[in-house]
């Protein structure tokens, strides 16, 4: 029987929380606020990022709104949003181009992490 330590998985086999991109990615998230962030959190970071603006309190609507921002961006990458604009208060707006799939709660859980992990190799946050 051989030792898990030999076995040699590609990253499309490794499950998404073991994987090490992952767990760079949250690493460098603790490393700068100090602790290990939900996922929630780092939607609302990369929404903020994607909004270009740091505001002292958003609006718990507004925080929604930053957490789809950064889920419509991750999934432009798919071909699932494409920006369509901004709105008078240069928010981005985001347009449905083709419907998603009917993925599982678990599945919807692992597609985001694996485009949160595109999307700081992407903007060189690791």
């Amino acid at each position: 029987m051989p030792y898990l330590c030999s076995m040699s998985l590609t990253h499309e086999e490794i499950p998404i929380d073991f994987d090490p991109r992952w767990i760079a990615v949250l690493q460098r998230l603790r490393d700068q606020f100090g602790k290990k962030p939900e996922l929630e959190t780092i939607l609302f970071l990369i929404g903020m990022n994607e909004l270009g603006k740091v505001e002292d309190k958003f609006s718990k609507e507004q925080k929604q709104d930053l957490m789809h921002i950064a889920v419509c961006r991750l999934l432009s990458a798919d071909g699932y949003y494409r920006l369509a604009g901004w709105d008078d208060d240069q928010w981005p707006m985001w347009e449905a181009t083709k419907e998603l799939p009917a993925w599982s709660a678990a599945e919807q859980e692992i597609i985001i992490k694996q485009h949160i992990i595109r999307y700081f190799e992407e903007n060189k946050l690791l």
